[in-house]
């Protein structure tokens, strides 16, 4: 059984930094691309950023970039979200998801496997 499960959500005041989680199991982990997404109340889900199989690719939504880090341990299956000076327009549902080689994808239709989902809010 496949399964995702994400972590390290909260409550931050504007400025703030917070790190997700995504610890997996029941893949081959170094075979998967993974990524993160957000969905705001009311919307659909959003591409964050992605991570290839090897880490040493990234790649972030314009939105996020210079100030959100993806990495992976794949020592440890588990992907991680660095998120630092958050706006309020950051507050979201985020979730972590794996795509089997597929480096390149944003598109949350090409992901097969997903998190639950943790909560980040950012007051202003």
């Amino acid at each position: 059984e496949v399964q995702l499960q994400a972590s390290g959500g909260g409550l931050v005041q504007a400025g703030g930094s917070l790190r997700l989680s995504c610890a997996v199991s029941g893949i081959t982990f170094d075979d998967y691309a993974m990524s993160w997404f957000r969905q705001a109340p009311g919307q659909g889900k959003t591409f964050v950023g992605v991570i290839s199989m090897n880490g040493i690719t990234t790649v972030y939504a314009d939105s996020v970039k210079g100030r959100f880090t993806i990495s992976r341990d794949d020592a440890k299956n588990t992907v991680n979200l660095q998120m630092n000076s958050l706006k309020p327009e950051d507050t979201a549902a985020y979730f972590c998801a794996a795509t089997y080689r597929n480096s390149a994808a944003q598109s949350p239709s090409l992901y097969e496997n997903w998190g639950q989902g943790t909560l980040v809010t950012v007051s202003s």
